[in-house]
């Protein structure tokens, strides 16, 4: 496969809402990606995108992968169709970047992995946040015992009642609409639970027992409720790690906004208010040393901690423009990994696991309430900028 000079090559495949957010940060990394065209099995979706961003067009996903310049495909498609396109980019010698999950079967899912090792390829699942300056700055602190040894995790993706906060007018700047009733069926926990998943697995490694309970509260929601929905609204799992650590993470789109992530550790609380921002501020509190400080924390919250700040040492990429959240990072990570000969930080059998935890938490009746997951992936070396 060729390249444009150093760029390396890719295209979408799959035009649809969350095309829009890749689209927008693809921008901060135009030194080292080059996007060659689009796709999307909606004709008319893909000419507005194409305009709309002034973009080259593939007839066909053959078409796609005909193209020698394609190194990288970047799998926006549909999570039920994950498989299949990913299957075929890789049978085709393509490395892919996947939106979560990489499929909906963990059968499949292993497929992909499994086919991606045969053939010397990268296969790599969304999402990339634990390659931020947000989540890498927290690794950091955890890393050089800021606050002791790490005992305990508390971590919510909770997005509130979505289905009655107007998401009839999410509309991306080229016109796509979000797809309200793919969301539900999917589920909010494959959707988000990988955000908080990926920060607990890249610094602790993988997870050894999990306990789940799901359910769906609200049947109806709405015109776009799928046909016979059943999909849970609402999940929660208590997590175990190695060395002792335990950790609690909640699924809604019930529960008020809340996206915090604390680690609770032997001298105090490392902790940040919002995983989906890149430029979120890390905060690191001590352990309250009298009635007195625990009291002014709960009336006037003071903690007494300070803010942390990247290492200078450690120079961590951030998204520059288009959202508070880089999507483009991971392709970017992926594509780096890739021209030095080495495997992307979330790939193969970490995305694997982040699939097989997600899919284990929003279906305990298919993997059993407590559930020994069967991959191990090694815990991820933290970023320095790309």
């Amino acid at each position: 496969m060729t390249s444009d000079s150093e760029h390396v090559g890719i295209a979408f495949v799959g035009c649809g809402y969350v095309a829009d957010l890749y689209q927008a940060t693809l921008a901060n990394w135009t030194e080292l990606l080059h996007l060659r065209g689009i796709r999307d099995i909606n004709p008319a979706r893909q000419k507005t995108f194409a305009k709309h961003y002034g973009l080259a067009e593939y007839a066909s996903i053959d078409a796609v992968l005909a193209d020698p310049g394609v190194e990288i495909v970047v799998n926006l498609t549909p999570p039920d169709q994950h498989y299949a396109i990913t299957k075929q980019c890789l049978e085709a010698g393509r490395h892919v970047y996947s939106e979560k999950p990489l499929a909906l079967d963990l059968g499949e899912a292993r497929h992909l992995v499994e086919l991606a090792e045969q053939r010397g390829l990268q296969v790599v699942s969304a999402p990339s946040s634990f390659l931020g300056p947000a989540a890498q700055t927290l690794y950091q602190a955890v890393r050089r015992g800021e606050r002791g040894t790490p005992r305990l995790i508390y971590a919510e993706m909770d997005d509130g009642m979505v289905h009655r906060i107007g998401y009839e007018n999410w509309k991306t700047a080229s016109g796509a609409y979000w797809p309200a009733e793919n969301e539900f069926e999917t589920g909010c926990t494959l959707e988000h639970a990988g955000y908080a998943l990926t920060w607990m697995v890249g610094m602790f490694g993988p997870v050894r027992r999990m306990v789940s309970f799901a359910s769906c509260l609200i049947r109806d929601k709405g015109p776009h409720t799928p046909p016979d929905y059943s999909t849970p609204d609402f999940t929660a799992a208590c997590l175990e790690f190695d060395n002792g650590l335990a950790a609690r993470l909640t699924n809604s789109i019930l529960a008020p906004h809340d996206h915090q992530f604390r680690i609770i550790c032997e001298d105090g609380v490392l902790s940040l208010d919002e995983t989906w921002n890149f430029s979120a501020r890390v905060r690191s509190s001590p352990v309250p040393a009298t009635r007195l400080h625990r009291g002014a924390k709960k009336l006037f919250g003071l903690d007494f901690g300070r803010r942390i700040s990247p290492e200078p040492s450690r120079e961590i990429s951030t998204a520059k423009r288009g959202y508070p959240m880089d999507f483009a990072l991971g392709i970017a990570e992926m594509a780096t990994a890739i021209r030095q000969g080495t495997a992307p930080r979330l790939a193969g059998e970490f995305s694997l696991h982040i699939t097989e935890v997600s899919l284990a938490i929003q279906h305990p009746e298919i993997f059993g309430a407590e559930y020994f997951p069967t991959t191990a992936p090694a815990p991820v070396e933290p970023m320095t900028k790309i």
